[in-house]
């Protein structure tokens, strides 16, 4: 047998993962027996360890079919593929989906307890089962990761059959398999103790990791106390003062009478804070946006996603497009983030995507928003038509260079828009930019934007005389 058991098969895996330690990585463990395997590597690489609870939406005559599949916070994927080939209804979809959104729930309470949800907004997560047989269950944990806002994901197991490396390639940034047969039967084969693992156990070694990552964080904490120089003195103390104006946390946005949820993200000395606009049938947690959002984090920018609606609101199509409710969501939503302490005086931006573009360039054109630069993917800044005017803020306009439609009423608005604007076209990329590195060039061109127009602006502030 390749492994003696999971904890063997762990400290080997960890072995393949070296060269991540150092990063910002959270070691995810899909249960109950990938916790096992999860523990030893997250040891080893000197990282936090959470459990990620994912549920698939079965069909109801197939439940080995997913149509989608779910996470915490409400993380929804959709296979629309499924959806639409077996003319799933929404009423259908929710029916499963509540159900199974259920039991997410429990167990994320039953292994976790009152410990809030590793964040992985701009980090790497590295998930980790037993084995994988059929693969859908971890194709479902990177979609799920990559929606809480993962900048990189990657797929580590024991074992696995050849033929499914490919798919999971597809979901994840990087896999790591020790064994990869080409006959594979069961994952149980490849073990000499594949004994089943118990909820108990999963407690057990989560509460052992979360004790020894406090324990580090103390130890750590006492050696710069009693370092002895005034120089480490000092510098400890401006340390958690920024640690402290930083923020990384999920947050309840007030907008009028409604509270939105959402999470605000500010990096230590932010150079601005981007607030991100949905479109039509997405919210907080649109995997482009959180990959965009990783990448303005990466140069030094703070987020705020957040859902522009309340889920009852969701359900009425003529609110998914009523521009000026969103609009004005939106600017409730900066002025709630002005307050917030960890926002500081740090310049906003604007990103909007589909009818979130025209939301944004609405908002922008409200007396007193003062908003430094906006972004728009794949938008349609023409249901602002009646503001545009007004707008102050310079705007990039991205556009697939495929998406003809969109790309038509682009051209037409930038000649409405502020001296500065311009047009950036992706060539070969349609409107959702799922091409091959079409994304990752809407994310370049959005940091370049704002770090070009929100940067410059700090400095001025902090030139001013006080």
């Amino acid at each position: 047998m390749p492994f003696l058991d999971r904890a063997d098969a762990g400290r080997r895996l960890a072995g393949k993962l070296l060269h991540l330690r150092g990063a910002d990585v959270a070691v995810l463990g899909l249960p109950r027996g990938g916790i096992p395997v999860a523990y030893e590597v997250a040891r080893a690489l000197g990282a936090t360890l959470d459990v990620i609870v994912v549920r698939k939406i079965g069909l109801p005559s197939q439940p080995e079919l997913a149509m989608g599949a779910i996470g915490e916070d409400g993380v929804r994927i959709i296979n629309r593929g499924v959806v639409i080939g077996e003319r799933i209804t929404e009423q259908v979809f929710m029916q499963v989906e509540e159900r199974e959104r259920a039991e997410v729930e429990r167990r994320a309470r039953r292994f976790r307890g009152d410990r809030p949800r590793t964040p992985l907004t701009g980090r790497t997560a590295v998930i980790v089962d037993d084995g994988i047989a059929t693969g859908s269950t971890a194709r479902a944990a990177c979609e799920v990761a990559r929606a809480h806002g993962a900048a990189r994901v990657v797929l580590a197991v024991p074992v696995a059959p050849r033929t499914a490396i490919p798919a999971l390639s597809s979901v994840a940034d990087e896999v790591v398999c020790l064994e990869t047969p080409d006959r594979f039967m069961a994952i149980g084969q490849w073990y000499g103790d594949f004994s089943q693992t118990s909820d108990e156990e999963v407690v057990t070694l989560l509460n052992r990791a979360a004790t020894a990552a406090t324990a580090a964080t103390a130890a750590t904490a006492a050696t710069a106390a009693t370092a002895g120089t005034a120089a480490t003195a000092t510098t400890a103390a401006t340390t958690a003062t920024t640690v402290t104006a930083a923020m990384d946390a999920q947050v309840e946005v007030i907008a009028g009478p409604v509270r939105l949820p959402g999470h605000l993200y500010v990096p230590q000395a932010a150079a601005g804070i981007v607030v991100f606009a949905h479109g039509s049938g997405s919210s907080r947690h649109s995997p482009r946006n959180q990959f965009v959002a990783s990448v303005l984090g990466q140069a030094g920018l703070g987020t705020l996603l957040f859902d522009l609606l309340t889920n009852d609101e969701e359900r009425d199509r003529s609110t998914v497009f009523d521009i000026s409710l969103l609009a004005g969501r939106l600017r409730d939503a900066t002025r709630w983030l002005r307050a917030q302490e960890a926002a500081g005086q740090a310049p906003i931006g604007y990103f909007g995507a589909s009818t979130g573009a025209g939301a944004a360039l609405w908002a922008a054109a409200e007396p007193g928003t003062d908003i430094s630069a906006i972004v728009s993917r794949g938008g349609r800044p023409d249901l602002a038509a009646p503001r545009l005017a007004s707008v102050r803020a310079p705007t990039l306009l991205i556009v697939g260079g495929q998406d003809d439609l969109v790309l038509d009423l682009n051209r037409h608005v930038l000649e409405q828009l502020p001296a500065g604007s311009r047009l950036a076209v992706v060539p070969g990329a349609t409107h959702l930019f799922e091409e091959p590195g079409a994304l990752e060039q809407v994310a370049a061109l959005a940091a370049d934007w704002f770090t070009d127009h929100l940067a410059p602006q700090r400095s001025a502030m902090s030139d001013r005389p006080q």
